[in-house]
């Protein structure tokens, strides 16, 4: 069954109704979550297939609105544990970790081989060896591209992807014909993190990066020059008015061929094609490598649900995640959803072609980030976004945006 929630009052509410499923025969798992109407029916339809298999249980599902569960989880977890819980994977979850609030689940890990099939999603789901969660959805970042622009700039198509060199080469020739190499929006700020993310995951590495965004290096250090020295490659080929358009402004502009690439997640492909773009000329690929062998890591903002210390039905629970995790239940939920199941022994719909590349390009990754704004705690977050955005604009401003960073980083991880 389905409660809708929103806030501490609601959560009172359906703690009382909770109460009273209790007295039923069956055993019961209380389950909060905060999936938007598609995910929610999609997740209704996964509890009831569940619920079939194990007749004994009841499902007890307490939706909330986003807003009131980023509120709510901090409450619940203390006050009154449900038994499954809805968050994020990365170093969104390492302070409920840190504070012995989510349950270790490496034994349901283990009894049903998800090292193997969830391989891509492990290292975000793991602390300190151990594993605290399930991963059930992710999207797809890399590199959408229009290939009539670069016909106009009498380039080939990037199809299949290029080396870096080649990329940059691609950037001064499509720069020649009067088109925007790379185009952004960064007037939120965010859209701008997924080039640094990649440029950062591409130069020194996925532990590096999630180093980086835990706090554990510092932003004057020589390796984070690095990352902005490839930065600045490109900075002279993103479209110049970037802090003042949005990201679907930006989006136009790949639309209408004024710019030939454009760094973005899986859910801008509806966008390209209202504006009218086809499977025939806009293209997808995964960003270059830069330094050669290391291993390459992907930006996959990745949705999990964990069992909460305090839960009460943990036996059932456990059984849920398992259930969760597989092949078969993660085609089915994200089939509905639209987005990429985490088990590589899934399947998604062959006729999307930017589905089955991002399906493959994520099952096939050494490890996946979560996005800046996940990685990092929202204020060091916050200032990152906004030196990214300062670098593309002023990049002689460099030594003043790493001096400002490296202030922030010391105060916010303490």
């Amino acid at each position: 069954m389905v409660r809708y929630a929103k806030g501490a009052v609601a959560l009172t509410a359906a703690l009382l109704l909770s109460t009273a499923a209790v007295a039923q025969d069956k055993r019961v798992l209380k389950y909060n979550a905060d999936y938007d109407p598609i995910p929610l029916a999609a997740m209704e339809a996964l509890i009831a297939d569940f619920e079939a298999a194990n007749p004994d249980i009841d499902v007890e599902l307490n939706n909330f609105d986003h807003e009131g569960y980023k509120t709510a989880i901090r409450n619940f977890l203390t006050a009154d544990a449900p038994d499954l819980a809805n968050w994020y994977a990365g170093n969104r979850m390492a302070p409920f970790v840190a504070a012995g609030q989510f349950m270790d689940v490496t034994d349901v890990w283990e009894a049903n081989n998800l090292g193997e099939q969830l391989g891509s999603a492990k290292a975000s789901m793991t602390i300190d060896g151990k594993q605290w969660g399930i991963p059930y959805t992710y999207y797809q970042w890399g590199i959408y591209y229009n290939r009539d622009a670069y016909k106009a700039a009498g380039l080939e198509a990037p199809d299949g992807g290029v080396t870096w060199e080649q990329f940059l080469a691609n950037c001064e020739a499509l720069k020649g014909a009067g088109i925007d190499c790379i185009t952004t929006g960064t007037k939120a700020l965010w859209p701008g993190a997924g080039i640094f993310d990649y440029l950062s995951l591409r130069t020194n590495g996925y532990e590096w990066h999630m180093d980086l965004t835990a706090g554990k290096i510092a932003w004057t250090d020589e390796s984070v020059r690095k990352v902005f020295a490839e930065f600045a490659k490109i900075q002279p080929y993103i479209t110049a008015n970037h802090a003042a358009i949005d990201w679907q402004d930006a989006a136009a502009l790949l639309v209408q061929g004024k710019a030939a690439n454009y760094v973005m997640g899986n859910f801008a492909v509806g966008v390209f094609k209202e504006g009218g773009m086809t499977n025939d000329n806009l293209g997808f690929m995964v960003f270059p490598e830069i330094t050669p062998g290391i291993p390459r890591a992907e930006e996959a903002p990745t949705d999990t649900i964990h069992i909460p210390a305090g839960a009460q039905n943990v036996d059932d629970a456990k059984k849920f995640l398992a259930f969760v995790a597989s092949a078969d239940a993660q085609t089915k939920l994200n089939a509905a959803i639209g987005q990429l199941p985490t088990n590589k022994n899934s399947t998604v719909a062959a006729d999307d072609p930017f589905i089955s590349a991002g399906f493959e390009s994520l099952s096939s990754a050494y490890a996946l980030a979560q996005f800046f704004d996940r990685d990092a705690p929202a204020e060091m977050a916050k200032a990152g976004m906004e030196g990214f955005q300062e670098f593309m604009v002023k990049p002689e401003n460099l030594d003043a945006i790493l001096e400002r960073l490296e202030s922030v980083r010391q105060r916010v991880y303490q």
